[in-house]
This record gives C-alpha cells, sequence and structure tokens, in this order.
C-alpha cells in the first residue's frame, strides 16, 4: 500500500474531482460521511455528549459535516470552531451554513479562549488542523490543544491528529493532540510509525473515501506500507519435482565463547523459512552445542577455541550470513577484512559484523553489491552517525542503502527495508520481540529466503513480515513478557500458514441455526 505525501494527497483529490466531475464540497461530504459510518456503527445512538473541534480549512470542514450527520441522527453534538485565521476555505463555510441550517450553532473560540469542561466519559472528535499544517500552532490554539488532552476523553482525530506533521517531527508534544484513533483518509501517514510521531495515536483506520485508483497506482512514491497482500504476492510455491538443492545452500558464520546461541538461533531459522542446506563456521567451543541442538546443520569449526579467526567457505554455499555472536576480538578483525577481499557472494550482515564495520567505514567498500544490512538503530547510528530526528534517519537509510546499493533493514517497531530510494513499512510485530536474539531469528529468516532464489529485497519484506507474524501468533497465548527469539522460530511455520488463509464463508444452515440459538 503507498504511503503518499501531503502533495500527492491534494493532488489525488484534484485527480479525483477532475475525473470524475464532482465538486471539492461532494468529495468531502464522502468523506465525512464515511468518519460518520464508522462512528455510528459503534456508538449506535448513545446519547453520550460529542464534543467535535473544527478549524477553519478543510480538515474543520469535514468535523462540520461529520457534527451535521451526528445531529440529523439525534446524537448530543457541541461544535467548536477554533478561529486561527481569517481565512476560511470554501468548503468549510458551505459546511458552517449547512449546520447552521440544522440549527447547531457553533461556539467560536478565539485567544480569548472561553473553554467549555470536557467530561472524561465524553468523546472528542479533533477535526482542527489536516495534513497541510507546515507550521507550530499559535500559543493560544496549543492551549486549546492541550485542553482536549487534559480531558481524558476519547479522542478521535480525522485524517490526522491536529498539530501532528507529515513530514516532520514537531517541536514540542505540546504542539500536538493525542488520539486514541485516527480515521485516516484512503492512505496512511508516514508520521503514523516513527517512534518520534506514532506516539500520538493509538490505534489508525483507513477510510476509503473514493480517491481514484488509477492516481494512486501510478504515484511515485517513497514508501510503501507491507502488508498480507503484498507478501503474499512475493512467495515462490514448492516446486513437486525438486531436492535439497533446489532451495539453496546458506552458510552461518558467527559465535564466540559464550554465545554460540546467536547462531545457533539465525541456523534455526535459516531452516525453518526453508533453506535447503544449512553450514554454520563456529570457534571450535560451538561444536558440540550445534551438533547437538541442531542435527539437520553441518558444522564447520574455526582452529581457535573461542573465536574466529578465518572463514572457511563450503562449496555450492549461494549466500553467507555473518556477524551473530562474533565479537570482537582481533583475530576476528583480521579475519572479517580477509573475507570480505575475496567474497563474492552476497551478504546478510547483522551485530557484530555490522559494529566491525562502523569501526573502519572503509571496509564498506567490499560489501558485494546486493547484500542486506540489519542493524538496530544504536548499531545504525554507529554506521553512519546521529541524527536530529527520525525523519533525517530515514534520509541517512536511503542514502546508506544508495551508497551500498544494497537493502538496508532498519529495526524496530515498524522495521523499514530500504532499497533503491523506497522505503518498505512492515505491519507486523510486537513489544514481545523485545527480547535477545530476535534480531538473530530475522537475519537466518532473511538469510534463508535468500538462499531459495529471492531476490535481496523481497527476501527481506518477507522475512520481516513473517518475523513480526510469527511473533503476532506466539502473544495470543503466551502474551508478551514470555516471547522469546526460540519461540517466534517455532511460529514461523504457522506464519507461513496464516498468509494464504481464508476466511471460510458460513453455510445457510449454519447461519440459521446461530441466528436460532440467540
Amino acid at each position: 500500500m503507498k504511503i503518499l505525501s501531503a502533495k500527492q494527497v491534494h493532488e489525488a483529490d484534484n485527480f479525483t474531482i477532475q475525473k470524475y466531475g464532482i465538486t471539492s464540497d461532494m468529495l468531502m461530504e464522502r468523506a465525512a460521511d464515511q468518519v460518520f459510518n464508522w462512528i455510528h456503527s459503534r456508538l449506535q445512538g448513545n446519547p453520550i455528549k460529542i464534543h467535535v473541534f473544527c478549524g477553519i480549512g478543510n480538515n474543520g470542514g469535514d468535523g462540520l459535516a461529520v457534527a451535521r450527520m451526528l445531529k440529523e441522527h439525534d446524537y448530543n453534538v457541541v461544535v467548536y470552531v477554533v478561529n486561527y485565521s481569517e481565512k476560511r476555505s470554501k468548503d468549510f463555510l458551505i459546511n458552517l451554513d449547512r449546520l447552521k441550517e440544522r440549527k447547531l450553532w457553533p461556539e467560536f473560540i478565539d485567544e480569548n479562549l472561553h473553554l467549555t469542561s470536557i467530561g472524561k466519559d465524553d468523546v472528542v472528535i479533533d477535526a482542527i488542523f489536516g495534513i497541510g499544517l507546515n507550521r507550530d500552532p499559535e500559543p493560544w490554539v496549543v492551549k486549546v490543544l492541550s485542553h482536549i488532552n487534559a480531558s481524558g476523553a476519547f479522542v478521535l482525530s480525522v485524517d490526522i491528529p491536529s498539530g501532528l506533521f507529515m513530514e516532520q517531527a514537531p517541536s514540542s508534544e505540546e504542539n500536538v493532540i493525542k488520539a486514541d484513533v485516527v480515521l485516516s483518509f484512503q492512505t496512511p501517514k508516514l508520521s503514523f510509525f516513527l517512534p518520534e510521531t506514532a506516539s500520538y495515536l493509538n490505534h489508525w483506520e483507513l477510510l476509503d473515501i473514493g480517491l481514484d485508483p488509477e492516481f494512486i497506482y501510478n504515484a511515485p512514491t517513497e514508501y510503501q506500507y507491507i502488508g498480507k497482500p503484498e507478501v503474499a504476492a512475493l512467495y515462490r510455491p514448492r516446486l513437486k519435482f525438486s531436492h535439497k538443492g533446489t532451495y539453496g545452500h546458506a552458510l552461518i558464520v558467527g559465535g564466540s565463547y559464550g554465545k554460540i546461541g546467536a547462531v545457533q538461533l539465525a541456523a534455526k531459522a535459516t531452516l525453518t523459512v526453508g533453506a535447503g542446506l544449512v553450514s554454520t563456521y563456529v570457534p571450535a567451543c560451538g561444536y558440540m552445542p550445534l551438533q547437538t541442538a541442531l542435527p539437520e546443520v553441518m558444522v564447520i569449526t574455526d582452529e581457535q577455541n573461542k573465536q574466529i579467526s578465518a572463514v572457511e567457505v563450503p562449496e555450492k554455499v549461494n549466500v553467507i550470513c555473518l556477524g551473530m555472536g562474533l565479537g570482537l576480538h582481533d583475530d576476528t578483525k583480521i579475519a572479517l577484512t580477509n573475507f570480505l577481499k575475496k567474497n563474492k557472494l552476497p551478504l546478510a550482515l547483522d551485530a557484530d559484523a555490522l559494529n566491525l564495520l562502523s569501526a573502519n567505514r572503509q571496509l564498506l567498500k567490499l560489501v558485494p553489491e546486493g547484500s542486506v544490512f540489519t542493524p538496530h538503530p544504536k548499531e545504525f547510528e554507529r554506521l553512519v552517525g546521529t541524527w536530529s530526528s527520525d525523519f533525517e534517519k530515514l534520509e541517512k537509510a536511503k542514502k546508506f542503502s544508495a551508497q551500498t546499493k544494497s537493502v538496508l533493514v532498519l529495526k524496530g517497531a515498524h522495521t523499514i527495508c530500504f532499497y533503491n530510494g523506497v522505503g518498505y513499512i512492515n505491519s507486523t510485530g510486537n513489544p514481545g520481540m523485545a527480547t535477545g536474539g530476535s534480531g538473530d531469528v530475522l537475519a537466518g529468516m532473511v538469510t534463508g529466503l535468500i538462499a531459495q532464489g529471492y531476490d535481496v529485497l523481497a527476501a527481506s519484506v518477507m522475512a520481516t513480515y513473517l518475523h513480526g507474524l510469527s511473533a503476532d501468533i506466539a502473544v495470543t497465548t503466551i502474551g508478551y513478557e514470555a516471547l522469546t527469539a526460540s519461540k517466534i522460530i517455532e511460529g514461523i511455520g504457522a506464519a507461513f500458514v496464516e498468509l494464504f488463509k481464508r476466511e471460510q464463508p458460513q453455510q445457510q444452515g449454519q447461519q440459521q441455526q446461530e441466528r436460532a440459538e440467540q
């Protein structure tokens, strides 16, 4: 699913209006109707008090139209217009007149700030600022936003929380509404997925307001939101007449004394995601643990007992995963340098491989094109330096991916895979994944898919999605706290099954029986 910029959303509005011969007011009415239907289906006429706060632009026009529809269905509605400018949009004025025709007179709020109390059991509809906001609100408007935030009421934001920018971080958290739910029109917003800005909303849903699908399909975007349909389309079915060699041979290089478990997790994930053969290269101390825990995996050992001092690559290996538990021993630094100088195979680089590269960035030039980097934010910071905001971090990520001509998998609550100037934002995963070894599992899954012939971008996007989906499935029975990296691996099979699961339609007789039981 494409994530459009503010400029592209406005262009999509105009394109839709021109193509279908409708007015901007008709498009606004369509959007407001979707918001009203969402509210009405949940409240079902509940007499709870609803406070609708509107700005004087098109987002405010949406709010006025929603308020009118609520009034027409006998909801207890109070409307406020936050009068932050003398300019009004045409569609705002149209809907203001329609509201007055229903004998619903809004209260205008200005810098004199006469604010009505809001009960904690009330509902607030926030339609003050929309996606066009590009500067901080006036101080008195900030007080209005703070008044709403302090109320404890349920807050529903129309399209985007007021005060939240589309493509930059707010200067202060006081400048932004904290929404319980955001009803976003047509596409999600980039700011919904970044640590600095996602905290302003607990949940978001999309409303289809009928923007032209052809325009959206053809729009070049820098970010896409990856869900089940996008990942299912990447899947490569297994062939009936195939063998283990058909699905590749992956090598996992890593481990040091006390950290062999990281290699075990990565290797098991590589196997479980479907690689035909998996070998590991570890210090000699890792031989017995790996042979005992993973009988399916071949184990090659270094001459050193506690650290890797060289890397031997078996024949017919087609992808190498490097870094988990590797350590930073001087012998290992030399081994990595020598390995990179002669290696031509695609790499999945994680953990200490990234730390060694950040300590000697000249080595990045030796990483083959079409490799995959899988850093968490701190590892990425060591590679590229600090950033002032999450939006600058995204720019650094795109630049790093372009310079290395590789996929960058930047891990987080919404892991983003960067390649060729586009960021692919993952939709699965949960806080339980903040546990040791989770990243080793992801690196192994990426490696296992590359081994089978998936291109590096498809492998990265698919592995990231399945990694999160496996964790989502696991926590339904064990909760966040009990989730471990091993549990994520155990859920990979269920994640594949879920990818193609379809809801079965009920039979007519079954429906009639259920009605009779009710």
